[in-house]
C-alpha cells in the first residue's frame, strides 16, 4: 500500500510534466501574438426624409438667401391669414389677379419657390410649403364675384391655440397636421411670414428635433348631413 509521500510526488510529477509542456507553448503564443485593429463603431446616418416628406425643410433651407432667413417680418398678420382660408389647414385663395384661364400653366413658384419682393403688390411674397406640387390651381382658386355654390350650413373650425408648452420655455407644440405643410420655414421664417408666428431662431435647421406635432384629436370633421 502506497504511502501519502508516494502519491503526492506522482502528482508533482505529474504537474511538473504539464508545466514543462505548456510554458513553451505559451512563449512562443506570446511572441507571435499581433493585436487585430479595432474596428470602429458604425452609426448609420439618419434619414432626412424622417416625417411627412421632411426633408423637404433642409432642401428649401439651403435654397433660400440669408437676406431673406434673417429678413423681418412683413405687415401680414394672423387674421389675414385665416381670412383667406376656409378652415384651418384649408389651402388659401390667390388674392392677386389671374390673367390666364383656368386651365393654362401659371408660374406661381416664379414667386413663390424662394419669396421676394413683389412690386405689384407692394409686399413680400409668402413662400409656398410644397413647391413639388406645381398643378397650383388644383387647390388654389382665384377670388371671383361669381356665386358659385348654394349655401349650407358650413361652421368652420377653431384655429389653433399657439404656445401650450408643456413647461416654461420649452419649445411649443406644432398644432396643425403636417400633410403638404411639413416645410415650417415657409410660414415661419423671413419677411413673408406673419410676424406672430415667425420664429426667432431661423438658422436652425431641424425644426422637429425641438417642435412635435400636437393635433387635438377631438374636434370632429366637417359632415354634410344627407338630405331627406
Amino acid at each position: 500500500m502506497e504511502t501519502s509521500d508516494k502519491k503526492m510526488g506522482k502528482i508533482f510529477l505529474v504537474f511538473a510534466g504539464l508545466c514543462v509542456i505548456a510554458i513553451p507553448l505559451v512563449v512562443i503564443s506570446a511572441f507571435s501574438f499581433q493585436p487585430g485593429e479595432e474596428t470602429a463603431a458604425t452609426i448609420e446616418a439618419q434619414s432626412m426624409n424622417f416625417d411627412q416628406n421632411g426633408e423637404a425643410i433642409f432642401i428649401n433651407y439651403d435654397a433660400l438667401s440669408r437676406e431673406y432667413l434673417a429678413g423681418v417680418s412683413s405687415e401680414r398678420t394672423l387674421s389675414e391669414y385665416y381670412a383667406r382660408r376656409q378652415y384651418p389647414g384649408a389651402p388659401p385663395v390667390i388674392p392677386h389677379k389671374v390673367d390666364e384661364p383656368d386651365l393654362a400653366r401659371v408660374e406661381c413658384l416664379a414667386c413663390h419657390a424662394k419669396g421676394g419682393w413683389s412690386e405689384e403688390l407692394k409686399r413680400h411674397t409668402p413662400i409656398t410649403p410644397h413647391p413639388e406640387q406645381e398643378a397650383c390651381r388644383q387647390c388654389h382658386i382665384a377670388v371671383t364675384d361669381v356665386k358659385l355654390f348654394v349655401d349650407i350650413d358650413w361652421r368652420s373650425v377653431a384655429t389653433p391655440r399657439l404656445g401650450r408648452s408643456e413647461l416654461p420655455g420649452a419649445p411649443p407644440p406644432i398644432p396643425h397636421e403636417l400633410q403638404m405643410r411639413g416645410d415650417c420655414i415657409a410660414c415661419h421664417v423671413g419677411p413673408g411670414a406673419v410676424a406672430s408666428i415667425r420664429v426667432e431662431h431661423p438658422s436652425r435647421g431641424n425644426c422637429r428635433q425641438c417642435h412635435v406635432p400636437d393635433v387635438d384629436t377631438s374636434v370632429k370633421p366637417f359632415r354634410r348631413e344627407p338630405r331627406s
